[in-house]
């Protein structure tokens, strides 16, 4: 028979990564034991599974473990998308997992810089400038639709969103005051959802030999 083990997943709550499989679990409504960590205290349990130690981790019943929160994100919408997070109305889902690809690779890097600038050798906002020029061109995206791939949310929204957040609280002022209607429209509108407000409870860290929380909540 099989299993009606619940996957486990740690997370937490800030970090952007956790932040959109957790997107993704409550979309999809994938229940999970979630195990809130402290990232200085990491569990052992959560360590065994995903020796490179970072957040999100998910693992199955049946032993499998997902370290990446694309794959989860992947992993939770392929068994049920009633959003279509999966089905863009504009372009294909090889273009937004491309776009997730440049998040990941060329935005991140410098939000890390601008957010951290005592831990990098960069000029005075030389990683906010670059960062921005991606953030010009999801200003650019935005003026076709509401939304990155079209007329309703997608993956590539829900795994942009939690970065951009990141990137626009550095410094609030500053991002406030770029010509990005747009981008500051679909921003608002993400933090304001009830989606998101479901993925950001505030949870005591777990520890061993206590019950995890029931994910996503009611």
């Amino acid at each position: 028979m099989p299993s009606t083990a619940l996957p486990v997943l740690y997370s937490f709550r800030r970090c952007p990564y956790a932040m959109r499989a957790r997107l993704a679990l409550i979309a999809s409504d994938t229940h999970c034991e979630l195990r809130e960590i402290v990232l200085r205290d990491k569990p052992s349990e959560m360590l065994a599974a995903s020796p490179k130690g970072t957040v999100p981790v998910l693992v199955m019943a049946d032993g499998t473990v997902l370290e990446q929160s694309l794959d989860i994100m992947l992993w939770a919408l392929r068994r049920n998308d009633p959003q279509r997070w999966l089905q863009p109305r504009a372009g294909t889902l090889d273009e937004l997992l491309a776009l997730v690809a440049a998040c990941d690779g060329e935005f991140k890097p410098q939000l890390d810089r601008y957010k951290y600038p005592h831990r990098f050798d960069d000029a005075e906002h030389a990683a906010r400038d670059r960062g921005a020029a991606f953030l010009r061109d999801l200003e650019s995206r935005l003026t076709a639709s509401p939304h990155l791939a079209g007329t309703h949310a997608t993956l590539a929204d829900a795994a942009l969103m939690p970065f951009v957040r990141q990137f626009a609280m550095v410094d609030a002022q500053w991002f406030d005051a770029q010509p990005w209607p747009r981008l500051h429209a679909w921003l608002s509108a993400w933090t304001s959802s009830d989606l998101f407000a479901r993925a950001m409870p505030k949870y005591a860290p777990w520890k061993t030999g206590e019950a995890g929380i029931g994910f996503p909540p009611a």
